[in-house]
């Protein structure tokens, strides 16, 4: 999608774009982690400046924002794209698909609650230790 360009650095508040650094505190990842993601072709800025820069829309946040929640859970780059693939896929209408497509996103619906429901046990444990080094610490002052 090409986009009216912008000349200055700051958010362009005619196109609805901003730069990386910009995008990046909106979404709270790092610039790196947003080019890394754009080299995994998980993420395409909407538009480049006449300089060059990067230039993210709205959805282009979106998108990030989705890869910044699956992320804590495991999910892979690979994976990533699929969800964010589907996502584009039903957003488009491909009505012909749609019944495939809503199977799959609840493939990922279900191995999120399983992330999910393992993390809980992972903090219950870490929770019960702190727990455990709280107790120590009370019984010996």
């Amino acid at each position: 999608m090409d986009a009216p360009e912008m000349t200055s650095g700051h958010t362009g508040a005619m196109t609805g774009h901003m730069q990386i650094g910009e995008a990046a505190e909106r979404v709270g990842l790092s610039i790196r982690t947003i080019r890394h993601y754009e080299e995994a072709g998980l993420v395409i800025p909407a538009a480049r400046s006449e300089g060059g820069f990067r230039l993210y829309a709205e959805a282009d946040l979106d998108r990030l924002r989705v890869i910044k929640r699956m992320k804590p859970l495991g999910f892979t780059l690979d994976e990533m794209r699929d969800l964010l693939e589907i996502l584009d896929e039903l957003a488009a209408g491909q009505n012909s698909d749609r019944a495939v497509l809503l199977d799959r996103l609840a493939m990922f619906h279900t191995a999120a609650q399983t992330r999910v429901e393992a993390l809980r046990e992972q903090l219950a444990t870490a929770e019960g230790f702190a727990r455990q080094i709280q107790n120590h610490i009370d019984e010996h002052n």
